[in-house]
């Protein structure tokens, strides 16, 4: 990419306007929920984390994340115990199957929330990992 900023065929900025720096500076999940432009977040068996119940090296948790609810359009996964919560924000094209996986540095053991913009409603799945060794300097 820095070869088409170089070049003049790609935006020094393209992308940055999208980073939500509120969002992933935020330090508890209502913040976040707010800087992503929620008010409320309801728990829902339409979202769906996969993620092992004992992570062996924090540094690298492997997580499948999805939503079934129709429209929806971003996936975000927070880390409550983070130094900062917010770990990633995955955006959804209308048509595509919202259905992503990843991994994760986790300081230790926390709650793990996948939250879905569905129709413009917020919705979350929850579930505890147990770190044996931080990811994050731990």
């Amino acid at each position: 990419m820095a070869a088409l900023v170089a070049a003049g065929w790609w935006p020094a900025m393209a992308g940055a306007a999208e980073w939500n720096r509120l969002a992933f500076e935020a330090k508890t999940f209502e913040d976040v929920l707010k800087a992503l432009g929620g008010v409320d977040a309801k728990a829902s068996g339409d979202v769906v984390l996969v993620a092992p119940e004992i992570a062996e090296n924090g540094a690298v948790v492997p997580l499948q994340i999805s939503s079934r609810s129709p429209a929806t359009d971003m996936l975000a996964v927070l880390v409550e115990k983070n130094p900062n919560v917010l770990a990633a924000v995955f955006e959804v094209p209308e048509g595509t199957v919202a259905d992503f996986q990843t991994r994760v540095k986790m300081a230790q053991t926390s709650n793990v929330f996948v939250l879905a913009r569905s129709g413009g409603r917020y919705l979350y799945a929850v579930k505890e990992i147990k770190v044996t060794l931080g990811g994050c300097g731990g």
